[in-house]
């Protein structure tokens, strides 16, 4: 195999620094003509990245945006930005984009990841997935005005930057409907601590339902983190209740399946519904309301590519999710 064609190749053919190299892909307007002509030369005779290049010298963009892999946890919710991912990867990669993966433990070293990136890379733009109240990844973003959207809501200003998001609370009032529908009338809804904008949308959409139709004082609502030993021990303080459950509403797969386990180990017959419709939840045959996850990331990359190219789209979409019935609901 030959040399590897990189920057500093065609800078040593043009005879020029890489910074002028770089110039001329991404602002060809501040290089002189004659210069501009021998590094293109040069680009051509390489081969370096020729089409990338191009489109570089055209719209001073690299065509390439990053985004955070987030890490496994249980094994089971995990998954559920993994297929965003390869979502977001597909559909990037129609459209010309390539996709940069990076991780981070917390948002600090995410926001010391993003400027290290930047640093690096001629990145174009980010793609923010898990948005919280006071996201501050989102205002380091802002204030040096980087190109961005987000999978997940700006909490609190709904306004502040694009993003795309599933409607959770659809989906949990889906899901309490369909009880209600079977029959339940104490219906209970295990989800995460308040203050997560996500765990209060989904809880929002069960205890929202239960109040239209008046059973909101036979609606136990229990918090806790996210787990399958979390959900089991839960769903057992709710079995101790004078008058427990006979359904519950789960803020997530892991809590749902928890739940389930426990109560076939109690043999207690409760309805139990899970959300993110993940692989594991299938497998076993769990309940569950399912996000439109594909759609999400095509999505995400048209509000970018559109952010990025001048166009006025909505810069708001909240998806509708969808209610998958197995045989635990």
């Amino acid at each position: 195999m030959g040399e590897k064609v990189t920057i500093a190749t065609v800078a040593r053919r043009a005879q020029v620094s890489r910074q002028t190299v770089s110039n001329v892909l991404n602002a060809p307007h501040i290089v002189r003509e004659d210069t501009r002509q021998r590094v293109r030369e040069a680009i051509a005779a390489l081969g370096y990245r020729a089409n990338q290049a191009a489109r570089q010298m055209r719209t001073g963009r690299s065509r390439l945006i990053a985004v955070r892999i987030e890490p496994t946890r249980d094994g089971i919710n995990g998954s559920v930005l993994d297929r965003f991912l390869h979502g977001l990867t597909e559909t990037a990669d129609a459209g010309g984009y390539r996709v940069l993966l990076y991780t981070a433990r917390d948002d600090d070293q995410e926001i010391a990841t993003y400027d290290a990136l930047l640093g690096a890379y001629d990145l174009d733009a980010f793609v923010l997935t898990g948005t919280k109240h006071g996201d501050p990844r989102t205002a380091w973003l802002a204030e040096r005005e980087v190109p961005f959207v987000t999978f997940g809501r700006p909490w609190d200003a709904p306004d502040a930057h694009p993003w795309v998001d599933v409607d959770g609370a659809a989906g949990t009032a889906q899901a309490t409907r369909h009880l209600l529908a079977a029959g339940h009338r104490r219906i209970a809804f295990l989800g995460w601590p308040a203050g997560s904008g996500v765990g209060d949308d989904r809880r929002a959409g069960w205890r929202t339902t239960m109040a239209e139709v008046g059973l909101a004082g036979a609606a136990a609502d229990r918090a806790t983190e996210d787990g399958i030993a979390e959900g089991a021990r839960e769903l057992r303080a709710l079995l101790a209740l004078d008058a427990p459950p006979t359904a519950v509403v789960c803020a997530s797969d892991s809590l749902a399946l928890g739940a389930w386990q426990a109560a076939r180990e109690t043999a207690t017959d409760v309805a139990v519904v899970g959300f993110d419709d993940t692989p594991v939840a299938a497998a076993v045959g769990l309940s569950s309301v399912s996000q439109p996850l594909g759609e999400a990331a095509a999505r995400c990359v048209e509000l970018l590519t559109g952010l990025l190219d001048g166009q006025q789209r909505d810069p708001q979409l909240l998806l509708s999710p969808s209610l998958v019935l197995r045989h635990t609901a």
